[in-house]
């Protein structure tokens, strides 16, 4: 009996070492920003190199030394920085107008099946069209100014927050809603404690995706007319062959979406903490 006790405890020991992984040094959050400062080092130094060993053309491609000393002049002239927050502002203004519209439209489909069978062809329709040819009539209703390049991200995002809002409420819980309505809840009542609740997570990580769709609409609306932003800082420079220009243009508004996008990283986590809470215990294979 002695013996079975000792090897049942000894295998119950053992199942916790076997199962314990040794966590690597990289898998940090510190350590994958100091590889991923790494490789755009050794991508920046590859590019520096095949320039001056003339495998690529500086004329045609650029440099990173050229280009972080047009960043540099840029800076120094305020011109990056009143450009980029031109463009920021409009797709910011894009985003937030787009997104709740969009959204507060698609929750609001769930109130009638009919409704939504009946518009439904129309927005499939309208989302088929590629936003980049609306831009010349969307310049002509509304002008070149800032209105315009509002609209166009207007345009991107609103029905992207729509269908992500009107296919979460259609996928609510059916089951909790039947509960509901059989222990007296009206349509109101379902909708405000279960559907909206359950929409919530599809909604925000749409933000995701629309944040993206903002900055292209303000930058596609000043290639077409603008006196003002990133993206005519980059139509005037590619039309003059100032290919470092023309990277910085594009460098800046990685740096923009890229600090955006952990905006609404950030967002997401204190909204909502118990689906932060869920998806950090990934199973690890």
């Amino acid at each position: 009996m002695s013996l079975v006790m000792s090897g049942t405890s000894a295998r119950k020991k053992a199942v916790p070492r076997k199962s314990r992984k040794k966590r690597s040094t990289f898998d940090t959050t510190l350590g994958r920003a100091v590889l991923q400062l790494l490789g755009v080092a050794i991508f920046f130094a590859l590019w520096e190199a095949g320039v001056h060993a003339g495998y690529i053309s500086a004329f045609l491609m650029g440099s990173p030394s050229g280009i972080f000393a047009t960043f540099y002049k840029l800076i120094l002239s305020g011109e990056l920085l009143s450009d980029s927050w031109y463009t920021l502002f409009e797709a910011i203004l894009g985003f937030i107008i787009g997104t709740i519209f969009g959204s507060l439209f698609g929750l609001a489909l769930w109130y009638s099946v009919f409704v939504a069978k009946l518009v439904e062809p129309f927005i499939v329709a309208i989302n088929s069209v590629p936003k980049i040819a609306l831009a010349p009539i969307v310049v002509l209703w509304f002008g070149t100014g800032l209105i315009s390049k509002v609209a166009l991200a207007v345009s991107l995002t609103a029905l992207v927050a729509l269908i992500a809002a009107y296919q979460a409420a259609k996928d609510a819980d059916v089951d909790l809603q039947s509960l509901m309505i059989s222990m007296g809840a009206d349509k109101h009542q379902v909708f405000w404690k279960a559907v909206v609740p359950s929409t919530l997570p599809s909604i925000i990580a749409t933000f995701r995706i629309n944040i993206g769709f903002g900055l292209v609409g303000a930058v596609v609306g000043e290639f077409i007319s603008s006196q003002r932003g990133l993206g005519h800082m980059i139509f005037l420079a590619s039309s003059l062959y100032d290919l470092n220009s023309v990277w910085v243009g594009l460098f800046t508004l990685m740096i923009l979406g890229f600090v955006l996008y952990y905006v609404i990283d950030i967002i997401e986590r204190t909204s909502l903490p118990w689906k932060q809470a869920t998806t950090s215990h990934q199973v690890q294979v």
